[in-house]
Formats: structure tokens, sequence, C-alpha cells
């Protein structure tokens, strides 16, 4: 039995990253139309290096993101200690409120984000985008930093402010560091939704500023070129680096430890 569910998941890891590790491999092959044999080449970099419509995609959703990644953390740690530390009318409602924004489908948000935009007159643009994009990360962020408060301790907070401290001293010096995984964790997380998302960033876009995703989508209609494939990567190994290096200095349950 141990070595039937070892060999199911080495067969969902390959299904999983096999597709990755072809697209990123055709980045480097010299046959625009992935032509076997392989044919090492970087010449698709280079190209890419002069199409100044995905380097600018890819340069708006990497801002986009980053700004997504910082807005979102802020407040949903805020709404996070509010809602796990806090004790008020209608709490419950709320926690139960962040569930829906996870489960509706993008294309209903996208389509409502749109109407009330143009209701509302925000308009398109990026300024809508990254409403949007907030809007989507902060339910992500808020349930990540409140299982993360869920495994600390309260009364570490107490014994500090019964030496002395201040409630806010005390938050700062004793709950925040040890909290702060769990919030690396969350805006990596907001990062991530904000450069994967497509449907918002396809209504909200207008013409001549999208993001890499609304790029892509359109240079696929017009005709696959592998320069897509090199960006993908550069954008995959940047992600993955981010990523790995957290994982290095980082252990779930919100307690970081260095080995």
């Amino acid at each position: 039995m141990i070595k039937i569910a070892r060999l199911f998941l080495a067969l969902v890891l390959v299904f999983l990253y096999l597709p990755i590790i072809v697209m990123a491999a055709m980045g480097f092959n010299a046959s625009p139309l992935y032509a076997l044999p392989f044919d090492f080449t970087t010449h698709w970099y280079q190209e890419l290096a002069g199409n100044g419509r995905l380097i600018e995609a890819g340069w708006n959703s990497i801002w986009l993101a980053v700004l997504t990644a910082v807005i979102a953390t802020a407040l949903g740690t805020l709404a996070a200690l509010a809602l796990w530390r806090r004790t008020f009318r209608g709490r419950s409602i709320l926690r139960i409120l962040l569930l829906p924004p996870i489960a509706i489908p993008w294309l209903i948000t996208g389509t409502a984000m749109l109407v009330f935009f143009f209701w509302t007159g925000i308009g398109r643009g990026l300024h809508a985008m990254l409403i949007g994009h907030v809007a989507l990360a902060i339910p992500y962020v808020v349930l990540v930093v409140g299982t993360g408060l869920q495994t600390l301790r309260a009364d570490l907070e107490e014994a500090a402010m019964s030496l002395g401290s201040t409630p806010i001293h005390a938050f700062f010096r004793v709950t925040l560091p040890l909290l702060l995984p769990s919030i690396v964790g969350a805006a990596l997380f907001a990062f991530a939704v904000s450069l994967d998302q497509f449907v918002i960033s396809y209504f909200l876009s207008v013409p001549g500023m999208t993001t890499l995703p609304v790029e892509i989508y359109s240079a696929i209609r017009k005709g696959f070129t592998p320069e897509i494939n090199a960006i993908s990567t550069i954008l995959l190994v940047a992600s993955m680096i981010i990523i790995l290096g957290f994982a290095r200095f980082a252990r779930p349950g919100g307690i970081g430890e260095r080995s």
C-alpha cells in the first residue's frame, strides 16, 4: 500500500511539473513550431529583449503584483487582528463572508467589478486592476494571517505588559516577530494571486495597458511564439527563488526558525 501511495504521489508530481519543464525547455529550442530533435539556442530570449509589448506587460504584472501584495497584506493583517483578537457583534458573520469571494468564479467577479467600476466612475486601467486584485487578495491574506494568529500564545503579550510594556510595544516586540512568517507567506500568496490573475485584468484593462496573462492570451490568438515561453520561464524562476527563499527560513505554523 505504501508503494502504491508513493507511486501515485510520483505520478501527480510528474503531471504537475512535466508541462512546466517542457515549456521552459522549448524556450531554448530553435524551432518556432517546437519541432524535434531539440536544437539548443538562446534566440528566443534575444527576441524577447526586443519585444516591447511583452516586456511592458511583464513589468505591469510585476508592479501590480507588488502593490497588491503590499496593500492587501497591510489591510488583511489589520482585519485578521480584529477578527481573531477582538470580540464584537457580527464577527462570526464577517469570518463567513471571507469565503464567498474565494469560491465565487472569477468570471462573475470580473463582470460585477466591470459594471460597478463604470457605474461609480472608476473606469478601467491599471488603477482599476489594482483595486480588483487587492479585493481578491485580501481574503487570502486574512485567512493565512488568521491561521498564524491561532498558533500564537496570547499570554505572551500579557506577560510583556505585566513587566511594564505598553500594548503597542508588546505587539511590535513580541507578537509581530512571531507572526512575521505568516505575514510574509500571506504577502507571497497575494503576489501570486495578482501575478496569475487573468479574468479581472482582462475585464478591467485598456488597450495598450495590459498585464502579462492578458498579453499572452492576445499573442496566442495571433500566433504562439517561443518568446512567451522565455518570459514565462523568467517569471517562473524568479517566483520560485522568492518562494524557496521564504521556505528556507520559515516553517509552517507561523513561527520562523533558522536551521
